[in-house]
């Protein structure tokens, strides 16, 4: 066999692949996704995935030879490959990058990461039975317990595979560490490390799907019958409609033809109510993989889900974006809930992925079906059924018929004229709460600030502290007796006086999720009140602990951010509060009114789900908006006609694509030039129109001042040109000399 080349992608951000020889030793057995060790640059050893093998020697340079293999001989799948590629190529990112996203570290390494136990055997060379074991044991009883405790744990049989865990044999014999080691040391058992499960759950027997309303078995057959024609479905259903109910009877079908399902959720928040509805159905078969898990769980999941770990492979995964990248084999349906969330975009770091478009392409490499569920469905995927490119199904009804809750629009302006405010909540929702509380129901209520005010200000000089590595107010944090920065995380200690004028006369201003939790205890000194945020989830196991007393009524009002209205099922809630639904409605973004009624609609969707009718209470300064009174209908279809007229008049998605491009320096006049030279560059094509630079909100974030441009793209051009012509003037920036050190990115589809 003659000489052989790999390009390998490696994990970093450099456009293409590496090459390096592949020696002999490993010709026979690597192939494309394969895992390798090579060294790179002043690294001593870096792990890659070869991308293609071949026998064209590099000209003009000096060829590295592949230096070893990862302990995971296949890190990638041809179908990963693929999509890497797609990913790298239409978010104008590397396949590096997505490399970093897509594999668990664990599993980069020489060794498989395997967590063990010690479990004890009988060993391979006894033929003696159990009784005559037994009998030459007569004279210690610890010993004789140990043995009858392992062959009862055995099953009743001793044969030569049949292992039992160490811990688990003593703790149920009460025989000492010392009597099993005698018994090792006599050659009556041996030990042996062996690997177990990291995820540490109980099986349980599966119970029976439940039955379907007569609405949602239409639904059902509807979808099943548009997947004979098309590859994408939209399940349009109000909030507690059933949705899950069809997402649970179409992954049995997929699972009875032994193939494999991915269930995309926006929120790690919402896995741990799902996870056990879907247990309950699917038993161990079900896996679920999210940022949450430690990295020894990640690469368990990774394994079983490719069929290499020696377990039973799941079937089913349960998910956030991050789970698109697992090995797949035999994909046959993927489920994206509540696809409208915008937590299914990657900010940062690269790539900057839409979960929910990425999915789609996910399922057409694997020849699989999507379907897309959502109450609220964003403008873009509501247009795509409209014009016939996705299928169209609905669910015009709660199940059982509960009726939809009822709005209350709570006039803020007017309440504090009237001088009837208490604190932060109006006379309306104070009512609505002591009634709820008094029947021995649930509350919740939404604010999307977390903290406890929104700054300090000095009273004499109007002082305020500021971050000093970006261009945003410190946020109070009473419970931590700190100044946070929620962009970069940096904390002060809050000033006993002013440092500009001495002043003592600090005062909080505005108010976040953790100034509403002390305010709730001492207007009902009664209720048991909890928060969920950013703050008090943060730790391992803290959400579900919060999600759990809610379920078992150990919680009567839980105030919380964006992460307690998406998906949440809680039978005895039936008022929701939102504090100030006009902070999302005046926010200047295009999509600020979709996504304000998107968040009502799904926020007061977790009221009522059962049998009672529930109250929603929305706090506003503007009682006569458009989108209040939309919301109050909770006429969506308004909502739709009315955006999408707007988007197409002022050419915004879905009738154009969005590139917006970042620059970034510590130096101002170093972003001010960058960023003017590369507009210029850009206006130079007439394929698309140029808007900026501008600042954004945060001009500043952790040392870097930031500008941005944006690109609009005609439906009718070549996406993959421009992006080309892009990323050939971003280039020219970069690597023209005038601004050196500049970072610049483009974001595809921002939001």
């Amino acid at each position: 066999m003659g000489e052989l080349f790999a390009d390998i992608i490696l994990p970093v951000a450099a456009p293409g692949a590496f090459t390096y020889q592949i020696p002999d030793r490993y010709k026979a057995v690597l192939k494309p996704g394969s895992g390798v060790i090579v060294r790179f640059g002043k690294r001593k050893e870096v792990a890659g995935v070869v991308a293609v093998i071949h026998g064209n020697r590099p000209a003009g340079m000096k060829t590295r030879e592949i230096d070893g293999l990862t302990g995971v001989n296949q890190l990638a799948g041809e179908v990963q490959l693929k999509l890497w590629n797609w990913i790298a190529e239409y978010y104008m990112c590397t396949q590096g990058e997505v490399m970093n996203a897509a594999i668990p570290a664990p599993l980069l390494g020489t060794t498989i990461p395997l967590k063990t136990t010690t479990a004890v055997f009988l060993p391979q060379n006894n033929d003696d039975k159990y009784d005559t074991l037994r009998s030459s044991l007569r004279r210690s009883h610890a010993k004789i317990r140990l043995l009858d405790t392992f062959h009862e744990l055995s099953g009743g049989t001793v044969p030569e595979n049949a292992g039992i865990e160490r811990s688990l044999l003593l703790a149920a014999s009460g025989a000492s560490a010392y009597t099993l080691k005698q018994m090792v040391d006599a050659g009556i058992f041996r030990l042996e490390a062996r690997e177990v499960s990291s995820i540490g759950r109980k099986p349980s027997d599966p119970v029976e799907l439940n039955l379907l309303s007569g609405e949602q078995d239409a639904a059902l057959k509807q979808i099943e019958k548009l997947f004979e024609s098309i590859s994408v479905t939209l399940l349009k259903g109000v909030t507690s409609s059933g949705k899950t109910e069809i997402y649970i009877h179409l992954i049995a079908r997929i699972i009875g033809k032994g193939a494999q399902a991915l269930y995309l959720l926006p929120e790690i928040a919402l896995t741990s109510q799902m996870i056990n509805r879907l247990r309950n159905h699917f038993g161990e078969s079900v896996g679920v993989y999210h940022s949450g898990l430690t990295d020894t769980q990640r690469a368990e999941v990774w394994r079983r889900t490719a069929g290499v770990s020696g377990q039973p492979p799941f079937r089913v995964i349960l998910g956030v974006r991050s789970s698109l990248f697992l090995p797949f084999q035999n994909l046959s349906l993927v489920i994206v809930d509540e696809e409208h969330e915008s937590s299914y975009k990657q900010s940062d770091p690269s790539p900057r992925y839409h979960a929910r478009d990425t999915a789609i392409i996910l399922a057409r490499f694997h020849g699989a079906h999507t379907l897309l569920g959502s109450a609220t469905p964003s403008i873009e995927t509501m247009y795509n059924a409209s014009t016939g490119k996705y299928g169209y199904a609905e669910l015009n009804r709660r199940f059982g018929n509960v009726k939809m809750p009822s709005m209350i629009l709570a006039d803020i302006g007017q309440a504090y004229k009237r001088k009837e405010m208490v604190s932060h909540f109006t006379p309306a929702l104070v009512d609505a709460v002591r009634e709820a509380l008094s029947k021995g129901e649930q509350v919740v209520l939404f604010r999307n600030r977390r903290g406890f005010s929104s700054l300090i200000k000095c009273s004499s000089c109007g002082w305020v502290p500021g971050c000093p590595s970006c261009s945003v107010a410190l946020t109070y944090h009473r419970g931590l007796n700190s100044m946070r920065c929620h962009y970069c995380g940096r904390s002060q200690k809050v000033p006993d006086r002013c440092p500009e004028c001495g002043s003592t006369a600090l005062l909080t201003v505005g108010f976040g999720t953790e100034k509403i939790e002390d305010e709730l205890k001492i207007l009902f000194p009664g209720a048991r009140v909890a928060r969920m945020d950013l703050d008090t989830t943060r730790r391992r196991g803290s959400m579900e602990k919060i999600i759990g007393d809610l379920e078992k009524g150990k919680t009567d009002i839980v105030t919380g951010t964006q992460m307690i209205s998406k998906g949440l099922d809680f039978e005895n809630l039936t008022v929701v509060g939102i504090l100030n639904v006009d902070n999302m409605l005046f926010f200047p973004d295009f999509r600020s009114h979709e996504k304000c009624f998107q968040m009502i609609e799904q926020v007061s969707g977790r009221s009522g789900r059962r049998t009672k009718q529930g109250k929603v209470i929305l706090q506003t300064w503007d009682p006569g908006h458009i989108v209040m009174k939309q919301a109050l209908a909770h006429d969506y279809d308004r909502m739709y006609r009315t955006q999408l007229a707007e988007r197409e008049e002022f050419r915004y998605p879905p009738f154009t694509r969005l590139v917006r491009i970042y620059v970034k320096h510590q130096e101002k006049q170093r972003v001010t030039g960058a960023a003017g030279e590369l507009a210029s560059l850009l206006r130079n094509h007439k394929e698309f129109r140029v808007l900026g630079p501008e600042a954004p909100l945060v001009a500043r974030r952790e040392t870097l001042h930031i500008l941005s441009i944006l690109v609009k793209i005609e439906r009718t051009g070549s996406p993959s040109n421009v992006k080309r012509r892009i990323m050939d003037a971003v280039n020219a920036v970069i690597f023209g000399g005038r601004w050196k050190g500049v970072r610049i990115f483009p974001d595809v589809d921002p939001l």
